[in-house]
């Protein structure tokens, strides 16, 4: 099937990880997404091991269901293309500061006058209202002016990032609600109207849920920080041969659990019986946890964590994921052969659809590769595109010296 936003059109200005992210949730449900890109093309196609050059493993994974369209905008004829090509369009999506849209000639006030049924999203570093609005951001950046890296390290030794893009990947999927619940609105209403996702906020918002804890009262009346969360022992537990993720929370698992391993009584015990007193008492619990999941072998805890109906299931590495049963009986690490670059893994979509199910259409194109094909589309007749490629406005295909 085509999937729930068929026949959405959306231009996708957008570069690196937190725009690419939001435009392939969007294109992966269906939509039409053409991926305006700079002569240079996106930043992702050189990051990571390639068979070819422009096409990098992170790129590859950011821009399946997408199609290329090279476009100097820097110049009038790739500009005024740009605009044309608006006046049908569904969506326009960018991650450029909104300063630097004026003075392309693209800020939402021109955009509105193009095309008022418009959607018009733009997704940054900071919010336009504030002192921060011109910085630029990245998810490092972002990472550390929300404080996760004094989160992940627990608020101990040193500060340390999380080991992935998560404040680009938690914004990009920020950015494709907001335009599905635009597209929504503008079905009612038949309004377009102007969206800005900021990263510094969205991402506060996402992190602050859990970690603004006792300041959550005013004054404070504890400390900050989810206190389960952060204790330095909620990881992974040591088995004989291995490691296992057990996350045992309500009353009637810790009653079950205590049970199991011969500790009945401290279902009774006032630190551990209630939510509140295992909170409380979070340290010591886990590093009761750790000493008693260290006696047995990983299938005997699996087992017996089944068998008490106690969340369980073996820490998997990034490769040993790839053969997981549970992922390898409903296909989600598929392959496919891509035109250029061979056999390739996917990623699958994680959705089931009763009536609308979206599929991988295409693999991620190569820089160009759709130019004439969009711009007839869009309504561009052949000498007008022939134009475009020899002034340079327009461009096809991977520059001999990527």
């Amino acid at each position: 099937m085509a999937g729930p936003l068929d026949g959405v059109r959306i231009l996708d200005l957008t570069s690196n990880f937190m725009g690419p992210y939001a435009s392939l949730l969007l294109a992966d449900l269906g939509a039409d997404v053409a991926k305006v890109e700079s002569p240079e093309g996106d930043t992702t196609r050189g990051v990571g091991p390639r068979r070819n050059p422009g096409m990098a493993a992170i790129f590859l994974h950011l821009n399946r269901n997408k199609r290329s369209l090279v476009l100097d905008l820097k110049q009038p004829e790739g500009r005024d293309a740009l605009v044309r090509m608006m006046r049908t369009a569904d969506v326009l999506l960018h991650s450029l500061r909104p300063a630097a849209m004026e003075r392309l000639g693209l800020s939402y006030a021109d955009a509105r006058e193009i095309n008022p049924r418009l959607v018009y999203c733009g997704c940054f570093g900071f919010g336009q209202n504030g002192p921060y609005a011109a910085k630029p951001a990245y998810d490092d950046l972002i990472q550390a002016a929300v404080g996760m890296p004094v989160v992940q390290s627990r608020g101990q030794g040193e500060p340390a990032y999380v080991a992935t893009a998560i404040a680009d990947r938690t914004v990009g999927m920020a950015v494709s609600s907001a335009v599905t619940a635009a597209l929504y609105y503008r079905e009612r209403t038949g309004h377009g109207q102007e969206v800005q996702v900021p990263m510094f906020e969205t991402f506060a918002h996402f992190a602050m849920g859990d970690h603004l804890y006792g300041h959550t009262f005013v004054p404070p009346i504890g400390e900050w920080g989810y206190a389960r969360m952060m204790n330095a022992d909620r990881r992974p537990y040591r088995t004989l041969d291995g490691y296992l993720g057990v996350n045992i929370y309500t009353d009637r698992h810790w009653q079950r659990f205590f049970a199991a391993v011969g500790r009945a009584d401290l279902a009774q015990d006032a630190r551990f019986a209630d939510i509140h007193g295992r909170t409380e008492n979070i340290g010591e619990l886990y590093a009761f946890l750790a000493e008693v999941f260290a006696t047995r072998s990983t299938d005997d805890w699996l087992k017996l964590l089944t068998e008490a109906d106690i969340p369980a299931i073996r820490m998997n590495t990034p490769e040993t994921l790839l053969s997981d049963p549970h992922m390898s009986d409903i296909g989600f690490f598929a392959e496919q052969d891509h035109p250029t670059e061979g056999r390739l893994r996917t990623i699958g979509l994680p959705q089931r659809w009763s009536e609308s199910a979206p599929e991988l259409r295409h693999p991620a194109p190569r820089l160009g590769e759709h130019t004439a094909e969009l711009l007839r589309e869009f309504g561009f007749g052949e000498d007008e595109i022939g134009a475009l490629l020899a002034a340079g406005a327009a461009g096809t295909g991977v520059r001999d010296d990527a």
